[in-house]
């Protein structure tokens, strides 16, 4: 069976959503549209399961109006392919650039690991990789060693994992990017190919959720980011605790 694609789009983003379409035409992809959570209309009283506490600690700043709607529009997709009863799709962000080989090797990935996985399939770095899995067509399919990655604007995603991530990152205390490599966490495994599969589009740098310029805005200074560095520091140590002993798990569930 074909895979299904979850395409993430805000009804504003009219540009982004014309122009992925065309690319998907072009390409004989069907889309599924995932109506996504347009933050800067959702009045901050009425979010929903958000730690504003927790995440200003462990990010060093307030969240921000576009990482809510970024986090909701993701679990969104979670439920829609829960409720499809389809055993896997591909996620995707509207600011991707779609290829001629994507389809036959996210299917391939989703071949190749076990049916409780995410698998990335474009970061923005990728640090001393532990490989896995291959699938077979060739791509190498493990963990990053270092983190965050960045990025969740293109992943493989099963059902079961779907459904995994729907209560474990239930309640948003970190950018949706962070929260969903955070196996440790949220219980579900997350891997990522060794090079990204795809690259972003053009219209990538119009972003929607903030500028360099916000973020530098409202973090926190001084003695006020120590929760935020002490948080960041383990992390990297769970991280590593987690890519060490996890991948072994995760080889002989294979």
């Amino acid at each position: 069976m074909e895979l299904p694609v979850l395409l993430i789009n805000i009804e504003r983003a009219a540009a982004r959503r014309a122009l992925i379409r065309q690319q998907a035409e072009r390409l004989g992809i069907a889309l599924q549209r995932v109506e996504g959570v347009d933050g800067s209309l959702v009045p901050q009283p009425d979010w929903q399961n958000v730690d504003f506490d927790l995440f200003r600690r462990r990010n060093g700043r307030p969240i921000m109006a576009g990482e809510y709607g970024c986090y909701q529009s993701h679990l969104r997709a979670y439920r829609q392919l829960v409720d499809s009863g389809e055993p896997a799709a591909l996620v995707i962000e509207d600011d991707v650039a779609l290829t001629a080989d994507l389809m036959q090797r996210s299917q391939a990935i989703v071949d190749a690991v076990p049916d409780n996985c995410v698998v990335k399939l474009v970061n923005h770095r990728t640090v001393a990789f532990r490989h896995c899995f291959t699938s077979a067509i060739g791509d190498r399919i493990g963990y990053s060693r270092l983190g965050p990655q960045g990025s969740s604007a293109c992943y493989v995603l099963t059902r079961k994992a779907a459904q995994g991530l729907l209560v474990g990152m239930a309640r948003q205390s970190l950018p949706l990017d962070s929260a969903l490599e955070r196996s440790w966490d949220h219980g579900v495994p997350v891997l990522t190919t060794d090079i990204n599969l795809i690259d972003f589009g053009d219209l990538r740098s119009e972003t929607l959720i903030a500028s360099r310029a916000d973020y530098r805005e409202t973090k926190l200074r001084g003695w006020k980011k120590m929760p935020t560095h002490l948080f960041r520091v383990a992390e990297v140590f769970r991280r590593a605790k987690y890519t060490a002993f996890g991948s072994l798990a995760l080889r002989r569930q294979a």
